[in-house]
């Protein structure tokens, strides 16, 4: 078997804005640095973020007393209290600074005429906080930062997929991948490694995720033994474009789109009166889905976003790239006509168990962004904090990073080379496999059975009933075969990894969904309806030991904010 070994003070797993932020936080020490990714870092998903970074700037009319404990309090109060609080202030804390050195980096935001950065509204923000590029902020970050880094010192693997992390005495020591380009496997000893893979929406149908979205960090971390945080909490974006799916930011809304049922009701006013189309997500989605499943919804398929009382100027300034997916996607234009939408899973606020400062319970192992869950978002993220939280604490696990490495040259050769070949030896028993199931067969029915049985409601019996189908699908995978037994470009390789992935990931989302016998944030049981903070205010933890998942609770850390109903 073909391989190679290559030795760094620090592996960074994903190039996005996390990974990137990190890389180069980083490259301020003489530390020799690896970003691996299995697209070119300017593919990242961070490149679909539409509308916006919060951050409390208070440059909008109306938002002149805008502070970071209002952006906490909105933060706290959309997740449903179950955010923890420390992790909150350092966010909200640290926004406007962030904001103003992606700023200096040379991000090119939108102005208002006065020349400051142009802010927004966006759902459950007391403020309008949310700066924006248009409607292409991701864009706009990720191609910021990947300039920053291209004069540093750091290496990057492109188009190479990680398989599993290495570990010794409780400690993460490197990783095992190959290059998809030839199909040679690589060993990567290092003193630290983040993760920083995004998330793990392709495990549900109707998704706004990219179709790299498969949950591979989350999983290397959870086979290594580290517990996965609040994975039953998974977020449906009201508007996505029918049928494709594709994200209609909320900035939509932000600027003042409407929304309609078919009996032109803004039907908003009966489930959240004051917020209207700018209450949190997770009540938008339900409203939106109730609509539909009552008859009220076109072809019962999807609800009208009007922006035509918006005029032309204000959509061509503001809202380009939307006008433009909804004419390439949907023959709509919205100057001229309402654009049809339909909630979609769109993010995770689940993930790796990590800390404050990005460590998670494995020594030199550490996770943020989507693949974390630094608990942040709670049950429920608010538009625009997502960018932010890749941002503010990509920077926090460099500085982590950094403070704790320890520059030992301990030969791990051996180690690494058996690990090579014992992860050489079951790709190739996979590719070797001459009959069976096709991979795609098994993924499609795991994309509908998560959004039918673990959908925007959720309900016991179907609950039941999803997690023994899921059983099913990974005793399927077992007999999955691949047509190409070629090295160079195999993607029916790579994508049935990242089906055994996808469906590890599924049975923590279930699990964890079946547990909570509760309503709260994202998560909503009809056979529970309400919040119960007596017993589930509290996050779930999800272990993987012995082939097998068990579930355990840890505190929630409360702070300044007590804990209230969340009235809309």
């Amino acid at each position: 078997m073909e391989y190679e070994i290559h030795d760094y003070d620090v592996i960074i797993i994903g190039g996005g804005l996390t990974g990137l932020r990190t890389a180069l936080e980083l490259s301020k020490k003489k530390l020799s640095i690896a970003i691996i990714s299995k697209v070119h870092p300017l593919r990242s998903h961070s490149v679909a973020a539409q509308g916006g970074i919060n951050a409390a700037l208070g440059n909008a009319k109306g938002g002149e007393n805008d502070n970071w404990k209002d952006h906490s309090f909105d933060t706290i109060k959309g997740s449903d209290y179950l955010a923890d609080q420390d992790t909150v202030k350092v966010l909200c804390k640290n926004a406007p600074e962030t904001v103003i050195e992606l700023e200096h980096m040379g991000t090119v935001f939108s102005r208002m005429e006065n020349n400051k950065i142009a802010q927004r509204p966006f759902g459950g923000a007391g403020f309008p906080r949310t700066c924006y590029a248009a409607d292409r902020t991701g864009h706009n970050l990720l191609h910021t930062l990947f300039e920053q880094t291209t004069n540093r010192d750091i290496s990057f693997y492109n188009e190479f997929y990680i398989t599993s992390l290495l570990s010794e005495n409780n400690g993460c020591i490197g990783c095992i991948g190959f290059n998809i380009a030839d199909g040679s496997f690589h060993g990567f000893s290092s003193q630290a490694i983040l993760i920083a893979t995004g998330g793990y929406g392709r495990i549900f149908a109707r998704s706004t995720n990219a179709l790299i979205n498969t949950g591979d960090g989350t999983a290397l971390a959870y086979r290594a033994g580290v517990p996965l945080k609040d994975m039953e909490f998974i977020q449906f974006h009201p508007t996505t474009l029918y049928p494709s799916n594709i994200l209609i930011t909320e900035g939509a809304r932000g600027e003042g789109g409407l929304l309609f049922n078919n009996r032109n009701e803004r039907f908003m006013k009966e489930y959240a009166s004051k917020a209207m189309e700018l209450a949190p997500r997770d009540i938008v989605a339900r409203a939106i889905q109730k609509e539909i499943d009552t008859g009220k919804g076109f072809e019962d398929e999807y609800v009208h976003l009007d922006l035509t009382h918006l005029g032309a100027e204000k959509i061509n300034n503001r809202l380009p790239g939307i006008r433009q997916i909804s004419i390439d996607f949907a023959s709509v234009d919205p100057i001229k006509q309402p654009i049809p939408v339909q909630p979609g899973q769109h993010y995770s606020m689940g993930g790796i168990d990590s800390s404050i400062d990005c460590s998670t319970p494995m020594d030199g192992l550490y996770a943020a962004g989507e693949a974390a869950c630094i608990s942040v978002h709670g049950s429920n993220r608010l538009g625009g904090n997502s960018l932010l939280e890749t941002i503010v604490f990509g920077k926090i696990a460099g500085i982590t990073i950094s403070k704790n490495i320890k520059k030992t040259k301990k030969s791990r050769k051996n180690l690494i080379k058996t690990a090579l070949e014992n992860e050489g030896n079951r790709v190739n028993k996979l590719i070797s496999r001459e009959k069976g199931e096709k991979m795609v067969s098994i993924q499609n029915d795991l994309k509908k059975i998560m959004f039918n049985h673990f959908g925007i409601f959720r309900e016991e019996k179907k609950m039941k009933e999803g997690l023994k189908k899921i059983k099913n699908l990974q005793n399927r995978f077992n007999n999955v075969y691949i047509i190409s037994k070629e090295k160079s470009f195999n993607f029916g390789l790579m994508h049935s990894l990242e089906l055994n992935n996808m469906l590890l990931i599924a049975e923590a989302v279930g699990l964890g969904a079946l547990n909570r016998k509760e309503s709260r944030g994202s998560h909503f049981r009809t056979d529970y309806p309400n919040r119960n903070d007596t017993k589930y205010l509290a996050h779930t933890l999800a272990f993987y030991k012995n082939q097998k998942m068990e579930l355990k609770q840890s505190p929630v850390t409360l702070g300044i904010f007590p804990v209230k109903e969340r009235l809309y």
